[in-house]
């Protein structure tokens, strides 16, 4: 797959529209979160930053795939969790607060980590075949550039015109998904002559993850005796990856512009709904055998 004006162009303005809409429901007090629940907060950071890459490590080296693949699994793992996760976790009764902490934090965290992740996942299933590597400065400022200024607008906007946020919130969040839909279907189009062949190799690796993680997040926040909506909340956030910065990474001119290795995230971008989806009535048939 070749760089195009979708990825050029589109995909960084979607993330940025991702990034702005989360930062237009965010404030300082949000993150209060951490003194008041400061274990739920560092085991969700735990089970994101840490369990993720390592599972998604081991995933991408059992899974019979191509380096640039395996590479694309990592980069999704390395990648914080999605504002979709704290729309999940309000439709499921699950901690809110909690998420959107887990989110911003990660978010801001993970600015730092995605390159070193990416780096060694590119020396351990590329090895000397490819020459690609994320230049650590250079791309925490690109990340930082794309993802944390957006917030940042987006909450001083929420501080000063509540209202006018408010109301901004509810389109961004549509727009955002359309970029998304739009880069994906792009994607895929261009492929469309592999694109069975990269369901069949990606798309069982993508949805092993997506569960995996899921469930390991609830157990460990079950083992951990948190309350069922911390439990909740960090189950989601761990299972659900903000995939148009995994795409941006992958395939955007600016970062690593190898297109194929943005496949896993597309298709698990898929995927992730239909696991939420399942998860949420998983949640209601539990409540009501209860």
């Amino acid at each position: 797959m070749e760089s195009n004006f979708l990825t050029a162009v589109f995909l960084p303005l979607a993330l940025f529209i991702t990034m702005l809409g989360m930062g237009l429901g965010l404030t300082l007090g949000d993150f209060r979160q951490v003194l008041i629940d400061p274990k739920s907060v560092l085991l969700g950071l735990i089970a994101q930053l840490i369990m993720l890459p390592i599972v998604g490590f081991l995933l991408a080296a059992i899974f019979p795939l191509t380096p640039e693949l395996a590479v694309g699994v990592m980069i999704l793992t390395a990648c914080p969790g999605g504002p979709t996760s704290n729309l999940v976790t309000y439709l499921v009764q699950g901690n809110v607060a909690l998420s959107i902490t887990l989110t911003a934090l990660s978010s801001l965290i993970t600015v730092f980590t995605i390159p070193l992740v990416v780096n060694l996942s590119m020396q351990s299933f590329m090895g000397e075949v490819t020459s690609l590597q994320l230049p650590f400065l250079k791309t925490v400022m690109q990340i930082a550039a794309i993802t944390i200024i957006p917030v940042v607008i987006g909450m001083v906007l929420y501080h000063y015109r509540p209202k006018l946020a408010s109301k901004l919130e509810k389109s961004v969040k549509w727009f955002s998904l359309f970029f998304l839909a739009l880069i994906i279907f792009g994607l895929l189009l261009k492929e469309r002559a592999n694109l069975s062949t990269f369901f069949v190799q990606v798309g069982w690796v993508t949805f092993t993850l997506n569960v995996s993680t899921m469930a390991l997040g609830y157990t460990i926040a079950i083992f951990a005796k948190l309350h069922e909506r911390s439990a909740k909340a960090i189950t989601l956030e761990v299972g659900i990856q903000n995939g148009t910065l995994a795409l941006a990474v992958a395939s955007a001119p600016t970062f690593l512009n190898n297109p194929t290795m943005a496949i896993p995230a597309a298709i698990y971008s898929l995927l992730m709904y239909l696991t939420s989806a399942a998860f949420a009535w998983l949640i209601r048939q539990r409540q009501v055998v209860s």
